[in-house]
C-alpha cells in the first residue's frame, strides 16, 4: 500500500485521518486478504452511523471496484471520501439510530465540515426521496451516467415482508432472515439467485430443484459464475411458470438493479397468489357466472377480472349499489372494503368504518378487520388510499385465497367442466406461455377461447416468420368488441393458409376447426408454428441452409451421450424409456460435463423416481441458460413434442 499516493489522491483527509480509515478498513479484513465483500463493507459502514445502509449502498455504486467485486483499501478510502463529501453523516435517522447500538466503531471526522468532492470516474447520483405516504419513492441512480430509477416504497416494504414470513424457517436460507424492510438490503440479498428461486419454489412448487443451485460454501460470497448460473435458472425457471420477464438478464440480478429485481420479485409474488383462482381448486367459483354466460365463456377471464367479478358479487350479496371496475380509484376510499370484509365475516367485521370521515383512519380501520380474518397483509392505510394496484390485488387475491366465501355447489347443481385429456391440456398450458412469451397482444390466457378470432395466431406467425403477414387483409377487432363469425373465419383460414405456404403439416386443418375450438388440431397448428420457432433457432447457428429436422434433433442428442460418455439411447422422442430421465440428464451431461452429479440420479424404478429425475434435468437445463417450457411429469409421461422443445432448447444451446 502506498500512503503517499493515498495522500495525493485524497488530499481532504489529515495524514491521522487517513491511517485511521485504513485501520478502520484493517479491522473489517480480518483475514488480511486486503480486500472485502461489499456485504461487509455495507454492514460495517451502516452500525457506524457514518451512513445509513441504502447510503453506503448507492454511494458504492460510484466507487471504481474492479470487476471481482472485491472492496479494495483504496476502495474504501474513496468510498468514506464521498460520503464525507456527500454530507451523509449527517443522513438518516435510522444511521444515528444504528450508531447507538455499535459505539465501539469510529470513522475520522465525519461529523466535521463537508470536505471537498473527490475525483472519480463517475458522479453518484445519491439517493433522492420524493413523496410522502402513498406517494413516497427512491430515486436509485441507473448502471449508466445520468439514468434514474424510481422505488415504490410501499411495495418493496411489502413484498420484503412478504419474503419473510414465506421463508423464515427455511431449512436453507432461514438463517439470513428476516431482512429490513427500511433498506435495500433485500436487493443485494437476493444477487446470489438463492432468494429469488426459493420464492419461486413457494410460489409454484417444486419448480427448481434447489440440488442443482451452487450454495456458497464456508460462508464465502458465490462468484460472479456461480451466481449467474443461479440466475440463470431464476430468469428461465420464472418464465416457465408465466411470469413476464422482459429484459432482465443474469447480471441484472447480481449487480442488484433494484427497479429490475423488484419487478421480478412482484411476478413471482402475483405468480402464487392468482394460482389458486382456478375453477378445479374452487368449482364454487360457477356461482360468479353473469346471466347467459356459459362457464367456457367465464373461464377467458384473466385472474384479475375473475377476483374484480368476485369482489362484485359480495357487495351485490349485501344490497350494496357500488361495483369496483379497478384495483385502484374504485376501492381507495375504503367503502367497498368495508362490506367485502363484513360480508366474508360480519361477526368479526362491523361496517363501523363507513361511519369514519377521515380516509387514512378508515382505512387503517379496514385493516384491522382484515386482521380479525387473519388477512392483513400487502396493504398499509398508505398504500390503500393512494390506490397502489399491486398491492391492492394482493391484498383482494390474498383474500379470496383465504376467504373465498361463497358457497360449494350441492349434489342439485352439477357444474360440467370439461375433462380434457392430460396431454393436451399441459400442451395447451406450455403454448399459452410461448405464445405469451412472444409478446402478442392481448396476452392468451385460455388458449382455445383466445385463439378463435385467428388474430393471436397471426402475430405469432409474424414474430416468427417475420414479414410473412399481409396486415392489410386481417380483420381486427374495434375497441373490446369481437369479431363476427365471418371475420373471425378469414383470419383463421388465412393462419392455416399461411402456415401450409410454409410447409407446415396441417392436414385436414380448417380455419373453422380454430374457430369451433377444436381443441386437436388447434394444439397441432400452435405446435407447428412453436417448432418452427425453434427450428429457426438452430438454423441461425447451423450452416445448411435447411430446416432441422426431427431425426436430425435425435441424432445430435445421442451424440451428445456418446460424447458424455454415456450409453443410454432412445429409437425415438416417444420412446417410453424417455420417462425416467435418465437419457436426458446424459444429454445434459455430454453437453456440459460436470454439471450432472450422478449421485443424485435416482434408479427410475418408481414414480417418485422418475419424477425427480426429470425435475433434476429441467433444473440443470435452466442452469445452463436453456429455456424450458415443460414440467416433469412431460417428461415422466412421454410428451414427445414437448421432450423435443427440452432436445432442442439445448442443442441450439450447444451450437453457440
Amino acid at each position: 500500500m502506498n500512503i503517499i499516493r493515498l495522500q495525493k489522491r485524497f488530499p481532504e483527509f489529515a495524514q491521522e485521518e487517513l491511517f485511521e480509515t485504513i485501520e478502520q478498513f484493517r479491522n473489517i479484513d480480518l483475514e488480511d486478504k486486503g480486500w472485502v465483500e461489499k456485504p461487509q463493507i455495507l454492514e460495517s459502514v451502516s452500525k457506524s452511523g457514518v451512513a445509513s445502509y441504502d447510503e453506503a449502498r448507492e454511494t458504492l455504486k460510484s466507487v471504481d471496484v474492479d470487476a471481482s467485486g472485491h472492496v479494495e483499501m483504496e476502495d474504501y478510502v474513496e468510498l468514506i471520501a464521498k460520503l464525507r463529501a456527500n454530507g451523509s453523516s449527517q443522513g438518516s435517522q435510522q444511521a444515528e439510530e444504528s450508531a447507538k447500538d455499535f459505539p465501539q466503531t469510529s470513522f475520522p471526522n465525519v461529523q466535521g465540515k463537508r470536505a471537498a468532492p473527490v475525483p472519480s470516474k463517475s458522479k453518484s447520483v445519491g439517493l433522492q426521496h420524493k413523496g410522502v405516504g402513498e406517494k413516497a419513492q427512491i430515486i436509485v441512480g441507473g448502471s449508466t451516467s445520468g439514468t434514474t430509477h424510481t422505488i415504490n416504497e410501499e411495495e418493496r416494504r411489502a413484498f420484503t415482508t412478504h419474503i419473510n414470513s414465506v421463508l423464515t424457517g427455511d431449512a436453507d436460507i432461514g438463517h439470513r432472515l428476516p431482512f429490513p424492510t427500511d433498506t435495500f438490503q433485500l436487493f443485494d440479498e437476493c444477487r446470489d439467485g438463492l432468494v429469488l428461486s426459493k420464492l419461486i419454489n413457494d410460489s409454484v412448487p417444486d419448480t427448481i430443484d434447489t440440488r442443482v443451485l451452487n450454495w456458497p460454501k464456508n460462508n464465502k460470497v458465490l462468484n460472479t459464475f456461480t451466481a449467474s448460473e443461479n440466475a440463470n435458472i431464476v430468469i428461465n425457471s420464472a418464465k416457465a411458470i408465466g411470469c413476464v420477464v422482459v429484459n432482465v438478464h443474469s447480471e441484472d440480478i447480481i449487480e442488484g438493479k433494484e427497479h429490475l429485481i423488484l419487478g421480478l420479485i412482484w411476478q413471482i409474488i402475483r405468480r402464487g397468489l392468482l394460482s389458486k383462482i382456478d375453477i378445479k381448486l374452487h368449482p364454487e367459483l360457477y356461482r360468479l357466472l353473469e346471466d347467459d354466460e356459459t362457464l367456457e365463456q367465464f373461464l377467458r377471464l384473466p385472474p384479475e377480472q375473475i377476483l374484480l367479478r368476485w369482489f362484485n358479487y359480495h357487495l351485490k350479496q349485501a344490497g350494496w349499489n357500488r361495483r369496483v371496475t379497478n384495483f385502484t380509484s374504485d376501492i381507495k376510499d375504503g367503502e367497498n372494503y368495508t362490506v367485502l370484509l363484513n360480508q366474508l365475516d360480519s361477526s368479526l367485521c362491523s361496517l363501523d368504518p363507513l361511519q369514519t370521515t377521515d380516509l387514512l383512519q378508515r382505512a387503517e380501520e379496514v385493516l384491522q378487520n382484515a386482521e380479525r380474518l387473519e388477512c392483513r397483509k400487502y396493504l398499509t392505510p398508505t398504500a390503500l388510499v393512494g390506490g397502489n394496484s399491486k398491492l391492492n390485488l394482493a391484498f383482494v387475491a390474498h383474500l379470496f385465497n383465504t376467504h373465498p366465501g361463497l358457497d360449494p355447489p350441492d349434489e342439485n347443481e352439477p357444474i360440467e367442466i370439461e375433462d380434457f385429456d392430460a396431454e393436451g391440456e399441459r400442451e395447451a398450458r406450455v403454448f399459452t406461455l410461448w405464445l405469451n412469451s412472444l409478446e402478442v397482444d392481448p396476452p392468451v390466457v385460455s388458449l382455445f377461447e383466445d385463439l378463435k378470432d385467428g388474430l393471436v395466431l397471426v402475430q405469432a406467425y409474424d414474430k416468427v416468420i417475420p414479414g410473412s403477414v399481409n396486415w392489410k387483409v386481417i380483420n381486427k377487432r374495434k375497441s373490446d368488441a369481437e369479431l363476427s363469425r365471418f371475420k373471425a373465419l378469414e383470419n383463421t383460414n388465412y393462419a392455416v393458409d399461411l402456415g401450409k405456404s410454409r410447409g407446415f403439416s396441417l392436414v385436414g386443418i380448417e380455419g373453422s376447426d380454430i374457430v369451433d375450438g377444436n381443441k386437436l388440431l388447434t394444439l397441432g397448428l400452435v405446435w407447428q408454428l412453436m417448432r418452427k420457432n425453434i427450428v429457426n433457432t438452430m438454423n441461425e447457428l447451423a450452416t445448411t441452409g435447411r430446416d432441422m429436422s426431427d431425426s436430425q434433433i435425435l441424432k445430435w442428442a445421442k451424440d451428445t451421450v456418446t460424447k458424455g460418455g454415456k450409453s443410454s439411447t432412445v429409437r425415438s422422442f416417444s420412446d417410453p424409456s424417455l420417462c425416467n430421465g435418465h437419457f436426458l440428464l446424459d444429454v445434459l451431461n455430454g453437453l456440459a460435463p460436470g454439471y450432472v452429479d450422478y449421485s443424485l440420479v435416482l434408479p427410475g424404478k418408481t414414480d417418485e423416481d422418475k419424477y425427480a429425475n426429470a425435475r433434476l434435468a429441467i433444473s440443470i437445463a435452466r442452469k445452463l441458460g436453456a429455456l424450458i417450457w415443460l414440467v416433469p411429469e412431460d417428461i415422466n409421461e412421454v410428451r414427445s413434442r414437448l421432450i423435443l422443445t427440452f432436445v432442442a432448447s439445448l442443442m441450439a444451446l450447444g451450437k453457440k
